[in-house]
Formats: structure tokens, sequence, C-alpha cells
């Protein structure tokens, strides 16, 4: 957030035969990319790449005391986090993942900054994992600049406050409340000395969401804090911890950048239809996953978000990757199928156990818009 300055015939005739049937096992079960190495972070303002595609930065600005974030296939967590600072002032530190640049740190791949009036939306889901022990925020970091700068402080920060433990309040005052991404917010507003800060405070915790930024955006924009002219340089979100702070977790992130349409203009939404089929035994089960994109554009970076009940957990998954196991998951797009074409359509499946009575997710979601169901 802050600155980061080749037997006899017979043994043939077996041998072919289970070669045969692990052929087809493979073929029903396409095998998700290995798993990358966990890397630990501890220098102040280190940095790993995670999904081939996001920073995660230790960003250790406020403190002296030791800070250490370790990288997970989908996010992170904070792995140490010594020492306190006083809950009037500035937090410790900033632990995030994020999509675009920061300080001259860009993410890999990142068509940010981009100019906010040809941003067509701006997906972003999350999920995060909180500890009881600890002073923070679980807060989004959204930077907006008159220039495409990828360096330095930019003149408007909107954060986005999903939980609030411990005696701490945004920068600023409260100017009010509002409704955005159909959810209610307390909205601060104020400055660091260094940039406005406009804040949303959620009034009870959220523990994952999927959104679209451009609605916060709008907002900044509404209340004289950016212009359409302006640009959108980073996606962030992490943990601002005043007091310790490990275990803090960002399970999954995920933010996409669609430009081709001004905010809230046209190519705004994605049209897309879901179809979920299962096969049920007592205590387990098998989906399979079909997602349409019945728009009239190219779906890059597909991923579809939606709700597990309670007591489903998913054991293993083919053509995508989904996670976490159980709750609010999200499912991503491989190497080989990451883009739904107009018209076309990618499945996916995955395997899991249940407890009570088995029932279907709900709320499905591709890149931030509601899919119709069939």
């Amino acid at each position: 957030m802050r600155p980061l300055p080749h037997l006899p015939r017979t043994v043939h005739g077996v041998l072919g035969a289970f070669v045969t049937t692990l052929a087809t096992v493979a073929a029903l079960f396409v095998a998700t990319p290995p798993a990358q190495a966990d890397t630990t972070v501890c220098e102040q303002f280190g940095s790993a790449v995670v999904q081939g595609r996001y920073v995660v930065q230790n960003n250790r600005w406020g403190t002296g005391e030791p800070q250490c974030v370790t990288t997970t296939d989908t996010g992170f967590r904070v792995t140490r986090a010594d020492g306190s600072v006083p809950t009037n002032g500035a937090p410790k530190s900033y632990p995030s993942a994020f999509n675009g640049c920061h300080y001259t740190n860009c993410s890999p791949g990142t068509n940010l900054p981009a100019q906010l009036a040809g941003i067509s939306s701006a997906p972003s889901s999350i999920s995060y994992g909180y500890v009881g022990d600890a002073v923070y925020n679980a807060s989004y970091d959204i930077w907006l600049d008159p220039t495409p700068r990828t360096d330095g402080v930019n003149r408007t920060e909107i954060m986005i406050w999903f939980n609030k433990v411990g005696p701490i309040q945004p920068i600023g005052s409260q100017v009010g409340t509002a409704t955005v991404g159909g959810r209610s917010w307390q909205v601060w507003s104020g400055n660091n000395g260094s940039n406005d800060v406009l804040s949303f405070v959620a009034p009870s915790a959220i523990g994952s969401w999927s959104f679209d930024v451009m609605d916060f955006v709008r907002q900044a924009v509404a209340r004289g804090l950016a212009q359409n002219s302006w640009y959108l340089t980073s996606v962030q979100a992490g943990f601002e911890p005043w007091q310790n702070g490990t275990g803090l977790a960002v399970n999954s992130f995920s933010s996409t950048v669609n430009t081709g349409g001004g905010p809230g203009g046209p190519g705004g939404a994605t049209a897309c239809e879901v179809s979920y089929t299962t096969n049920v035994w007592q205590g387990g089960f098998t989906a399979n996953v079909t997602v349409a994109n019945t728009g009239s554009a190219p779906v890059d970076g597909w991923r579809l978000a939606f709700s597990l009940p309670s007591g489903q957990n998913l054991t293993s998954t083919w053509n995508a990757s989904v996670s976490p196991s159980s709750g609010s998951v999200t499912a991503s797009g491989l190497t080989h199928n990451g883009s739904i074409s107009p018209g076309g359509s990618q499945a996916f499946g995955f395997q899991g156990t249940y407890s009570g009575v088995f029932a279907a997710p709900g709320g499905f979601s591709l890149n931030g818009t509601a899919c119709a169901t069939t």
C-alpha cells in the first residue's frame, strides 16, 4: 500500500491391458498442472509471483519488526508478523497480492495502467482467511492516477474493508453510507498526506466475494475524487495489521481488467449459461460443469464463482483449477482452455464428499456477472 522505495506374449497382453486402462483413466481426468513450491518472502519490500500472473508483496513499510509471507498456489499467508504499532496511527504493513504496477513492480502480463474511460469491467474475486489474535483490516487497495504511472504514490486510493478487528478506523471521517455491488457500506473520506483515500467499510466481516472493481471506481468519480480520463494502475488485496497478524491468509485472488467500453458502457457484462450435472451416492458425488459464453465477445481468463452448499468438500478436480475446497469457490481455466469464444463453452468437473442432504450449488457468476443455469 505505502512506498516500496520395452517377455512373453501373455505378459505383453497383461501389460497392454494395464496401459490401456491407465490411458482411459487419464483421458477422464485431466491433471491439473503441478503445484509450484511455496516461496517465503521476508525482505522488507520483497515479492514473488503466484498463478503466473499476480505479485505477492511483503510490503513491511511501517515497522522494523520482522514480517514474512509465504506464497501458495492461489494466494499467500502471513507466516510471521512480529510487534505492534499504536492503533490510532498507521498500520505496520500491507502484505498483499496485486494485478498491475506498484512502485515499478508490475505483475506478469498485466494490461494496467488502463484508462478508466476504456474499461468495461474489472472483475475480481477474493477468499480470505482470518485470525482472532490480531488487530487488522482485510482490505482491497485500488489505485487511481491522472497519468499512467507505474511508480510512486497515486492520486487517489480506494480501500474496501472486508473485515475490521480491533479499535481501528479508516483515514478521515465517515461521510455517509452507500450500496455498492449489492452490499451496504460505511463510506469514509480523507487524506493521508500523500493521496486522497476513499474507504468502504463492511458492517460485518466478508469472507469471500466476487465483484466488479469498477463499481467502486465509479463511486470515486461521482464524488469528485477521480475522472474518467484517469488511469487504474493496480488492484491489490491483503491486510493492514497493527498488532500481530501471523496466520492471516488470502486463500485465493483473481483480478481481470476488461477494456473496450467505458465505465458502465457497452461490453461491461458477460452473457453466460451454466449446465450442472451430477452423479451422487451416499456421502459422495461427481459433478460436470459446462459454462457457455452466450455473448458476442470472447471471455479470456474465465473464472466461474459459485457457492458449495454446507457440508460439501471437493477432493479432486479436472479441466480447471478450483479453490478453495468448500464454501465460496472459484473455478479458473487452465492454459489449454482459458478462453471461451462467443457461442462456445468450456467444461470441467470435480469429485467431492457431502454430509446431510445433497444439493446443487447456487449463484454461478462468470468473471463477476451472474449466469443463467440449465
